[in-house]
C-alpha cells in the first residue's frame, strides 16, 4: 500500500458518516494489540478553541524535551498534519505503512469502523510505534461516544469553550452538549474546564464531583493583555508575561488556559519549567485561525464557523479595524446556523463573495450569497474559491478594505493557494 491507496482506503467508508459509539474502535484497536493503552495522553473536548489549545500545549511539552504526539482534526492543508510526532506530520510512507496494519484488522470485523474510527486507530498505532511519551488527543465530535473516548486514564482531561454545534447529534442545548463533552472525565483525573458558559461549568464541575476529579479553572482576573494585533498577542498572566504569535483577540484567554495545564502537568510530575512555556507558546503556528496571509491588501483567514466563533472572529476584526468596513470571502456548511452569523457579519462586511468548499456538506454559494442580501449586505456568488478571493482582492485593494476569508476550515487550502496567486493585485 502507498500513500494514495492508504488515502482512498480511509476515504473509502465515508459514506457510513458518523455513527456514535466505541464498540468498534474498541475491537478494531483490540484487534491490533491495544496500542492507546501504552500511551499516556491530555484528551481535549470542546466546541472552540480546542485546535489552538492543542497546538500550543504540544508545543510547551515539545520544548520541555518530551516525545510528543499530536492528534487533531480536521486538517487543512493536507490529510498528515492531522497525526504528528514531535511537531512533525506523518510522513506518507509511514501513514501506508501504518493503514495497511490497520486495515488487516479492520477488515475482518462484522461491524466495520467508520471514516474517523480507523483514523483514530491508525493514529493510536503511529503514536505507538514512535514511543510517543505524551500525546495531546483532541475529540473529534462530542466526547463521551468519540472514539477518542477509548483511552482509560488521560493524565488530564481538558474542555473548553462550549456552545451550540452538531445540536442533531449533541443536544440542543449548552447544558446537553457540555454533558456530552463531559463524558470524557475519568475518575480521579483531574480536569481543566476553559469555558465561560456558567451552565456548561455547572455540568462539568457535576460530573467531575461524580467521578472525584480534581475541577480546575483559568483565573481570567489574573490575565491582562498589553498588545494585540494581527501580528500575535502578548499579555500578563498571573504575574508572568507570555507572547504568542497567534492573533485574534480570542487567543490570550487560549494560552492562559494553556499556562494553566502546563502548571497542572508540572504539579503531576512533568518537568515543564516557565522557559519552556514561554517558548512552547512563542513558537507555536496554527493555520487557519486568525491567521495573516498577505499584508497589501491586508489579507485574514479565520477558520470559524459556528455563531460562537464567527462572533470571537468578528470582535477581534473590530478591534484590529475600529470602524472599518471589511470585504469578505465565506462559506459555510448547510448544517451550521448560517442565518446566525450571517446576522452577526452584517454589521461589519461591506461587500461579501460566497463560495462554496470542497465538502459534501457546503451550503451552496448562491443561497449562501442570498442570505446575505437578506441581511442587507452586498452578495456576490462565486464559482470558485479562486474566483471569490481574485474578486475580493481587488475590491479590497480599490477600496483600501481589509480582506477576511472566513466560514469553514476545509476552503483554507484553496483560500491560501489563491491568495499565494494574487501577485501584484
Amino acid at each position: 500500500m502507498n500513500y494514495d491507496e492508504a488515502l482512498s482506503y480511509i476515504h473509502s467508508v465515508s459514506w457510513r458518516g458518523s455513527r456514535p459509539g466505541l464498540s468498534r474502535i474498541e475491537e478494531l484497536c483490540r484487534r491490533l494489540g491495544d496500542p492507546q493503552d501504552k500511551l499516556r495522553f491530555v484528551h481535549v473536548a470542546g466546541t472552540n478553541g480546542k485546535g489552538s489549545f492543542c497546538a500550543m500545549l504540544e508545543s510547551v511539552l515539545r520544548h520541555a524535551g518530551y516525545k510528543t504526539g499530536l492528534f487533531t482534526s480536521p486538517f487543512v492543508t493536507s490529510f498528515c498534519e492531522r497525526i504528528r510526532v514531535l511537531g512533525e506530520d506523518i510522513g506518507g510512507e509511514e501513514l501506508a505503512e501504518v493503514t495497511e496494519a490497520v486495515k488487516k484488522c479492520a477488515d475482518g470485523m462484522a461491524d466495520p469502523p467508520t471514516e474517523f474510527e480507523l483514523i483514530t486507530a491508525i493514529a493510536f498505532e503511529y503514536f505507538r510505534r514512535r514511543g510517543c511519551e505524551i500525546v495531546v488527543l483532541e475529540v473529534g465530535m462530542g466526547g463521551r461516544l468519540d472514539s477518542t473516548n477509548i483511552i482509560k486514564a488521560p493524565v488530564l482531561s481538558v474542555i473548553t469553550e462550549i456552545s451550540l454545534d452538531h445540536t442533531a447529534i449533541l443536544g440542543d442545548t449548552v447544558e446537553k452538549i457540555a454533558a456530552e463533552k463531559a463524558g470524557i472525565i475519568k475518575k480521579g483525573v483531574p480536569v481543566l474546564f476553559t469555558g465561560t458558559d456558567g451552565g456548561a461549568r455547572s455540568v462539568v464541575r457535576s460530573a467531575a464531583g461524580v467521578l472525584g476529579s480534581r475541577c480546575c479553572e483559568p483565573d481570567y482576573g489574573a490575565l491582562s493583555v498589553l498588545s494585540s494585533s494581527v501580528e500575535g498577542n502578548r499579555f500578563i498572566y498571573k504575574g508572568a508575561e507570555y507572547e504568542t504569535r497567534l492573533a485574534g483577540i480570542y487567543q490570550p484567554q487560549n494560552a492562559a488556559s494553556v499556562v494553566e495545564a502546563a502548571h497542572i502537568l508540572a504539579g503531576l510530575g512533568y518537568s515543564i519549567t516557565e522557559e519552556d512555556v514561554r517558548a512552547g507558546l512563542l513558537s507555536t503556528l496554527w493555520h487557519a485561525r486568525f491567521e495573516l496571509l498577505r499584508r497589501d491588501p491586508v489579507t485574514i483567514y479565520d477558520g470559524g464557523h459556528n455563531p460562537q466563533g464567527v462572533e470571537a472572529s468578528f470582535r477581534s476584526i473590530n478591534t484590529y479595524f475600529p470602524g472599518v468596513r471589511v470585504t469578505a470571502v465565506s462559506g459555510a456548511m448547510a448544517d451550521k446556523d448560517y442565518r446566525k452569523t450571517v446576522g452577526t457579519a452584517s454589521r461589519t462586511v461591506a461587500r461579501v463573495y460566497t463560495v462554496r468548499p470542497d465538502n459534501p456538506r457546503a451550503l451552496s454559494a448562491e443561497d449562501y450569497a442570498r442570505a446575505f442580501r437578506e441581511a442587507d449586505v452586498e452578495a456576490y456568488a462565486c464559482g470558485s474559491v479562486a474566483e471569490g478571493v481574485a474578486r475580493a482582492a481587488r475590491d479590497a485593494k480599490e477600496n483600501k478594505r481589509p480582506l477576511f476569508i472566513y466560514g469553514s476550515l476545509y476552503m483554507y487550502a484553496d483560500a491560501a493557494d489563491a491568495v499565494s496567486a494574487l501577485g501584484g493585485i
